[in-house]
C-alpha cells in the first residue's frame, strides 16, 4: 500500500499553481477539467513519479457549516489557531528557506531546531500554513 495523491485545500487553483511551482519549485503533473474546477496536481522534480499534491478547491457548496463551505471553515479555523494544514520535507532547510524568502514567501516561524531535525512554517497564500521540515 502507498499514497499516490494527497490533497491541500486551496482558495484559488491558478494562484496555488503559481505559488507551488514558482515559490516551492514543484512541477505540474496533471491539469484536467473536473466540473467547475480542475484535477490539478504537482510533484517534486526530484520524484516526478512520486506522491502527487492535489491543489483541491475549498469551495464545495454541497457541504456547509453555517452557510459556508465546510472546507473553508476548516482551513480558516486551522489558520487562525496557527496550526499548519500539512507538512513538506526538505533536504536542506536553510537553503530552501533562503530561496523562498528571496521569492517573497512569508514565514510565520523561522527555521527552528526540533527533537527530530528542524522546521519552519510558511503561509502558502492560498489559506494555509505549511510546515517545512528537515528530519535528521
Amino acid at each position: 500500500m502507498y499514497v499516490p495523491v494527497t490533497s491541500i485545500l486551496v482558495d484559488d487553483q491558478e494562484k496555488a499553481l503559481e505559488f507551488y511551482t514558482g515559490a516551492l519549485g514543484f512541477v505540474k503533473k496533471h491539469d484536467i477539467p473536473a466540473g467547475g474546477a480542475r484535477w490539478l496536481t504537482v510533484v517534486s522534480p526530484e520524484a516526478p513519479d512520486g506522491v502527487e499534491l492535489l491543489l483541491e478547491p475549498d469551495g464545495n457548496p454541497g457541504i456547509q457549516i453555517g452557510g459556508e463551505p465546510a472546507a473553508q471553515v476548516y482551513k480558516r479555523t486551522l489558520y487562525d489557531a496557527g496550526i499548519p494544514f500539512t507538512m513538506l520535507g526538505s533536504t536542506d532547510l536553510q537553503q530552501d528557506y533562503r530561496r523562498m524568502r528571496e521569492y517573497g514567501v512569508n514565514f510565520t516561524q523561522e527555521p527552528t531546531k526540533t527533537d527530530f531535525g528542524a522546521q519552519a512554517v510558511f503561509d502558502d497564500t492560498c489559506g494555509n500554513l505549511i510546515v517545512l521540515t528537515q528530519q535528521d
